[in-house]
């Protein structure tokens, strides 16, 4: 398969992720299903880990992948003067760009994860916290009713960080990926067949 066959493919693998990784991030605003003012919103939310470091910093290097597949791989091989060698190399920038991007939301899940959720835990006096400290309730279920509001915060809260530690960490092998990917395109051309067929017609 072409490098530039195999960058598309990974770009497209990567569009479905961003958009899950926003997607997810925009639910984080609404603790256990419910409108909240932002002050009963858990902090790792507002740093936007999902929206920007695996959403739109994840659309443009998966742009840059789908685009390597446009020009005719055949027909520039053997020819420097077409770009295609900087082109793959360009994408290994972008794809360092995703793998940043990633890591960003792939810290702040986990550091949200640990922290735990911001939650009422007295019903009478509203008041809003954060009971959990250094990630205790991950092994202790019993705690979890320390939240009293909203309802079911805990596993929303825990669901939706998964989440996004997982798609960060999916995106970040994808982007990694690439990187190699860039590097042998650069270095062998886009399609080494190509050239061989090339070669041999000459």
């Amino acid at each position: 398969m072409c490098s530039g066959s195999f960058a598309k493919c990974l770009g497209i693998c990567l569009i479905p992720l961003a958009i899950v990784c926003i997607l997810c991030n925009i639910l984080l605003f609404f603790p256990g299903g419910t409108v909240q003012g932002s002050e009963n919103i858990t902090i790792q939310v507002f740093y936007f880990g999902g929206i920007v470091g695996s959403g739109v910093l994840m659309i443009f290097p998966a742009l840059v992948f789908l685009g390597l597949k446009n020009n005719d791989c055949c027909g520039c091989c053997g020819n420097e003067s077409c770009g295609r060698r900087f082109a793959m190399l360009s994408s290994m920038l972008f794809a360092a760009v995703g793998v940043l991007g990633a890591g960003y939301s792939i810290i702040v899940s986990a550091v949200a994860i640990n922290h735990g959720p911001k939650c009422q835990t007295n019903s009478t006096n509203a008041t809003w916290e954060y009971p959990f400290n250094n990630g205790d309730y991950l092994k202790d279920k019993g705690i979890w009713t320390q939240c009293q509001a909203p309802p079911g915060i805990v596993h929303w809260h825990l669901s939706l960080f998964s989440v996004l530690l997982v798609m960060g960490l999916i995106q970040v092998a994808l982007c990694a990926v690439q990187v190699v990917n860039g590097l042998l395109g650069a270095l062998c051309g886009d399609c080494c067949g190509c050239c061989g067929g090339s070669d041999g017609a000459m």
